[in-house]
């Protein structure tokens, strides 16, 4: 009889009042491919963690290759490779640096463990002098996987480990996965993006720390479709004229010594459009927003945003836009009443404006009983809404979002499309990044930036017309596979 590489068996685990795990049981086959999948604050990150053996169950038990994570936790250790949700490497070391420490963590050394990750470290090898935080999304997945690999695993736990990364670089890691698995090496991954889901040979949906099902991808996703799949939003266009530009800019260039990360790009959007600004990591769209938002000053070319010159003005800028990072941007030790109180404050606005404007935005978000609870607490979903209701609280004419659904379950994240069409039909300007491209879908019109220059832009409808492809998955991989550029 062959041994379960992963056993769960009744596994509960608290912290204070909150139960993340309420009497889990399931089991993985060795060499499977596994997902968790789940909304946010569902329990994957605490199941990870004890089967990692970084916590301990309250009850229960967890077995990894027959080994008990509670009196064996030193075996354990060994055999598996462990990719944690955020981003686990030292960003002020080297690539090279990076990988001789975790391999020094399990003692062995690069050379040992060379050949269980020569497949995926010899396509990174050539920037091992490069520090890891200014490495792409996709260089940093395959410096992490090698990290994760070094030691040459037999079960290999990834969290969400492709949050954040464009979907070219996504389906990359797919592919190495498969390799990996073809070698025998157990894999449980969560990810909130269905394309991998249906890459798993089974999934188990855990919701409020229980599992609801075990089985294969498209019997659960089918089962549980009004959470995986909820019904695509309707945009109610408004009735105004959008002949207004709030952003203009002209061949705009920003060049670090001979490499132009942006190369001479032309556009504008005009007053209430939701403008999808999409491209590969290292493509040169954060490098670009950043000007837009006053945050750095082009070398050359011309732009305005809201009226003010983007090299000139740029203070002016900031007082007049609204902003949200792919970084959660609000302060967690605040509650969710004095971080708007806060913000409120930055943007100038008057004490009366705020007490009567919180009251509004709190019992709109559902959250007038959370007020007083502190940010750290809430679901990812939920901070992620607070984030965007702050940033656009002052009414500003422009809203930058880069990446702002980023590790959100679909349910979540139309509810986050429902706030930006209500900005929108507000008259307020919605500039926005994303690596989901059903999202892309949802934005009057495109731009898709490859190697610093923006590729194609016009409405989603247009862009699968002119090169006939189905879906803006797939335009989007058909334009990002053409970047010559790489490591960027």
């Amino acid at each position: 009889m062959i041994m379960n590489a992963i056993e769960v068996n009744k596994v509960s685990k608290s912290f204070g009042r909150v139960k993340a795990l309420d009497d889990v049981s399931f089991s993985v086959k060795p060499g499977e491919v596994f997902g968790l999948i789940g909304p946010d604050g569902a329990g994957k990150t605490t199941l990870y963690r004890l089967l990692t053996t970084l916590l301990l169950p309250e009850s229960g038990s967890l077995k990894v290759n027959g080994f008990d994570t509670v009196n064996q936790m030193k075996e354990i250790r060994k055999r598996v490779g462990y990719m944690p949700g955020k981003f686990s490497l030292y960003q002020d070391l080297t690539v090279e640096e990076n990988l001789k420490f975790f391999a020094t963590l399990f003692e062995t050394t690069i050379e040992e463990g060379y050949d269980s990750i020569k497949a995926i470290y010899s396509q990174i090898e050539r920037f091992k002098d490069r520090k890891a935080g200014v490495l792409s999304g996709g260089m940093k997945q395959k410096l992490a996987l090698s990290c994760a690999l070094v030691h040459s695993p037999s079960v290999l736990f990834l969290d969400e480990p492709t949050t954040g990364v464009d979907p070219v670089s996504r389906k990359e890691f797919w592919e190495m996965l498969a390799s990996l698995k073809e070698r025998g090496i157990t894999i449980i991954a969560s990810t909130p993006y269905l394309d991998e889901v249906r890459c798993c040979e089974r999934v188990a949906f855990l919701d409020h720390g229980q599992v609801r099902g075990v089985d294969k991808p498209e019997v659960i996703l089918d089962q549980f479709k009004d959470i995986f799949n909820p019904p695509g939003i309707q945009q109610e266009k408004t009735e105004e004229v959008k002949d207004e530009n709030v952003i203009e800019v002209s061949h705009l260039v920003k060049a670090f010594g001979s490499f132009h990360a942006v190369d001479d790009i032309s556009f504008s959007v005009k007053r209430g459009e939701i403008f999808g600004f999409l491209g590969a990591n290292g493509a040169g769209k954060t490098t670009a927003m950043r000007m837009l938002t006053g945050l750095s000053q082009p070398t050359s070319g011309s732009g305005t945003v809201v009226g003010f010159d983007i090299s000139t003005q740029y203070e002016d800028i900031k007082k007049n836009i609204g902003y949200m990072s792919q970084k959660f941007s609000l302060y967690e030790d605040l509650t969710i009443a004095e971080n708007i109180r806060l913000f409120a404050g930055i943007y100038g606005m008057s004490d009366e404006d705020i007490r009567r404007k919180t009251d509004e935005l709190l019992e709109k978000l559902h959250f007038s009983e959370h007020k007083d609870d502190i940010v750290a607490s809430l679901p990812l979903g939920w901070k992620q809404k607070l984030a965007f209701s702050v940033s656009i609280f002052h009414e500003p004419g422009v809203v930058f979002l880069d990446e702002p659904t980023g590790g959100v379950d679909p349910a979540t994240r139309r509810q986050f499309w429902e706030l930006i069409y209500d900005a929108s039909k507000r008259g307020i300007t919605v500039f926005v990044t994303t690596h989901y491209m059903d999202e892309a879908d949802y934005c009057d019109r495109i731009s898709i930036m490859v190697d610093g220059k923006i590729k194609a832009m016009d409405t989603p409808e247009a862009l699968k017309k002119k090169y006939n492809q189905p879906d803006m998955d797939h335009v989007f991989t058909y334009l990002a596979r053409q970047a010559k550029r790489s490591g960027d």
